[in-house]
């Protein structure tokens, strides 16, 4: 079965760092571009950054640029996202998804094909 898992998610204070991981199986990831979303309550899913299946192409929301950084490696099977400067308002589920159209670099729910469960990250003090 084709599944994505993501992992790293937890408790953090603010200005703190996590590294999350999207990690496949039943499939390789070399093919697809891969997208991290997030949902806090009451609000709606919002993209949150993306990355090509070469990794030469990515993409941030505002809210998060400067502070988060995704990457891939291939080899692995393997997507991270690593983040930064964490806010209170970064808390949600963080979920990734996967793109079979690899050279473009998705921030829509409507051009993913696979999806993780999701991690939560909590920031708080």
């Amino acid at each position: 079965q084709l599944q994505l898992v993501e992992s790293g998610g937890g408790l953090v204070q603010p200005g703190g760092s996590l590294r999350l991981s999207c990690a496949a199986s039943g499939f390789t990831l070399d093919y697809y571009s891969i997208a991290w979303f997030r949902q806090a309550p009451g609000k709606d899913r919002e993209g949150v950054s993306c990355i090509s299946s070469s990794g030469g192409r990515t993409n941030y929301a505002d809210s998060v640029k400067g502070r988060f950084t995704i990457s891939r490696d291939n080899a692995k099977n393997t997507v991270y996202l690593q983040m930064n400067s964490l806010k209170p308002e970064d808390t949600a589920v963080y979920y990734c998804a996967a793109d079979s159209y690899g050279s473009r670099c998705p921030m829509s729910e409507y051009a993913m094909d696979y999806w993780g469960k999701g991690t939560p990250v909590t920031v708080s003090s």
